[in-house]
Order: C-alpha cells, then structure tokens, then sequence
C-alpha cells in the first residue's frame, strides 16, 4: 500500500495494530483488534467511540459573496442556516442532476464556506467550484492542513469535556476553541445517529489530540473506531454513502435525498434535470431492507418481488445493535414499505421487508 496517502495519525493506528485498507485512496483503519466491528460499533451505541476521518476532503471558499456564490452552486439553501452554523448539502452534475458527492457545508461568515467532502471526490468538488468562480471568490483545496477527529456516542460530551473545550453548541453547528494552547474547532456533526463531535485540530497537532482523547476517554469505555463500525453505524441510520447509495448515476430524488435540496431555489447546479425527474416520477427509489431471515443483503444482490427482480441493494450489513441483516436497496417505484421481496444471497433466496430507514431511533441530540 506503499502508493497511498497517510493520515496525521497513521503512526497510532499502527501501533495499536489496527487492520489497514484503501479507503478513497488512503490507508485508513478498518478495524482495531480486541474485538473488531462489533465491539467497536457497540461502544459508540454504549458508551463512546473515537474514529480518525481525517481523509475527509476540507476546502474553503472565501471573498465577498462567498455564501451566496455556494447558495448558488450547491443543493440545499444556505440561507437556512447562520454564521456558526454547518449543513447537509448536495453536489449535483448539472447537466444529469447525478450527485458528484455529498458533503457539509459550514458557514464561518458572510464571506467564508468551510466544506467538508468525500475524500475520494474532493477534488472533483473543489475543482467545479473553482472553475466556476467569478472574480473576487477564492476557492483553496485545504486536504492537508486539518485533521477530523470524531467523538461519538452517549458519552462523548462527557470526553470532549474532559479536555475543556465546549460542547453546549446546538446539533450542526461549530465553535472555534483552544486546547492546550492549540487550536481546534468543536463540531456537533457526525455520521453514527449518535450525540457526538468532531474536532478539528491542525494537521500537525492531531496525534496530541488523539492521545488525549484516548487517555480521558479510558474511564468511560472509549475505543478507537475504525471505518468499519463506521459504516455499520451510518447504515443502522440509512445515511447514504457516496458510490453506492449517491452517486453521479444516482440522484437525490431516487435516494430520497430531496429534502437536501433547495427546490425553491432559483438556480443550483442540476436543478433543471432535478425538477424534471421529480416532475415525471424517478425510476427507482432507495428504500430501507430488513432480513426476516438470516439473510444479510450485500452491494450489488438482486432484490426480487414474485420472482421478478425490482432492484439492486446498495448497501448492506449484519446490524449488530438489532442482530439481523439489514440494507439499502434502489427499488422499482411499485414496491413500498411493507412489502416482501427476496434478495439472492449468494445464490440462497433470503426473504426480507421493505421499511423506512433508520433501524435504530436516531440520538444526535
């Protein structure tokens, strides 16, 4: 794995023998040993867990009009949110209304977007959005020069406080703070369903962060998290992710992703193409996958109705908060919730309920 990228914190998930993988092109932590996904997805549902997202994409826009220039750009309306405040926004191609990537927008004032890509299409983020800027607005790609840091779970504010930075800021929103003479901005965000944080310190000053957190966090159950228990988690919530459940191929209205959309907007990169398919029906839609069985649907299985195929999961996983398969699958607009359709497993005909995402009740506030 020699040609890919490292984090700041690469150092420290060697050393705690983690199981290392491509991820968007960097090596990154799959899992830790000692118990593996499971008992790392448990410890954030439990207790709290601390994941190095640090290949995250960061950019910034800056200049006068800054907000409104993204407003412009980007799916959902900004103008919903404040300065201090952060969302969940769409990047569409606008020519198919395909999603490019998924990501959050923070709002540091009238003239500066902090944004927080896919690591795998944050150039293809940061560079539409150069290309596109009138004069006077800077778009500068910043992969490098932050680290993320996520602290998730019912005793997060418990570690983050541990470490005297704030944690009294409402759900998507951020604050600038001061740790040990270092700055860090304190985020209420994350992708696990659970109250939690992510910090990001400098690059540079990640690996005192983390083994901070690390030290505080032991007498409340902290583990370190690696992107497998990540993934079970957001898919125990129906958070899409990008390349399987969004993708240039996949728009927002087949992933029922439209209320990240600013329909009312008068203009965002694929809107037309966007308002058209919402006008006519989309084809497909993306529908949660409950196994009543032992079935675990996985990317790419067949979902069946009756003996005729309606779809293709996307994603799927063992839920081991609910201990049965669940997933997400882009459905046939007939099929609804509460239907039963099957789904090849490997060749076995698993049988399994069409629900509403999430799995699990949602506790990010």
């Amino acid at each position: 794995m020699d040609h890919l990228l490292q984090g700041p914190l690469h150092d420290r998930h060697v050393a705690l023998g983690a199981k290392l993988a491509d991820f968007g092109g960097w090596e990154m932590p799959i899992e830790y040993p000692g118990g593996g996904v499971l008992k790392e997805h448990l410890a954030v549902r439990e207790a709290v867990g601390v994941f190095d997202v640090s290949h995250l994409g960061k950019g910034v826009v800056r200049g006068r009009g800054a907000v409104d220039f993204v407003n412009d750009r980007l799916t959902n309306d900004l103008r919903r949110v404040g300065v201090g405040q952060a969302q969940y926004t769409l990047c569409c191609d606008e020519a198919s209304g395909g999603v490019v990537d998924d990501l959050i927008a923070y709002v540091r004032s009238e003239g500066e977007v902090f944004l927080v890509p896919n690591a795998a299409n944050s150039s293809q983020v940061v560079g539409r959005l150069q290309a596109d800027a009138p004069e006077g607005i800077e778009v500068e790609d910043l992969h490098r020069t932050l680290a993320v840091i996520a602290v998730q779970g019912p005793r997060s504010r418990e570690l983050v406080e541990a470490l005297g930075l704030p944690t009294d800021h409402d759900y998507m929103s951020f604050t600038p703070a001061d740790w040990d003479g270092l700055p860090v901005v304190v985020c209420r965000t994350g992708y696990t369903g659970e109250l939690g944080f992510e910090l990001l310190p400098r690059w540079d000053d990640a690996g005192q962060v983390w083994d901070a957190l690390m030290e505080h966090g032991a007498a409340l159950g902290v583990l370190p998290c690696g992107l497998g228990a990540r993934d079970t988690l957001r898919t125990e919530m129906g958070y899409p992710l990008h390349g399987q459940d969004l993708s240039l191929e996949i728009t927002p209205v087949q992933a029922r992703s439209g209320w990240a959309v600013g329909w009312d907007k008068p203009r965002f990169w694929g809107r037309e193409a966007l308002l058209a398919e919402r006008a006519a029906g989309p084809r497909r839609l993306l529908r949660g996958l409950e196994s009543l069985d032992r079935g675990i649907p996985r990317s790419h299985m067949v979902v069946s109705r009756d003996g005729v195929p309606v779809g293709e999961v996307t994603s799927g996983t063992f839920s081991p908060t609910r201990r049965v398969g669940i997933g997400l699958a882009l459905l046939e607009p007939s099929v609804a919730e509460g239907d039963e359709v099957t789904v090849d497993v490997r060749g076995r005909t698993s049988l399994m309920r069409v629900v509403r995402p999430p799995f699990v009740p949602s506790r990010v506030r």
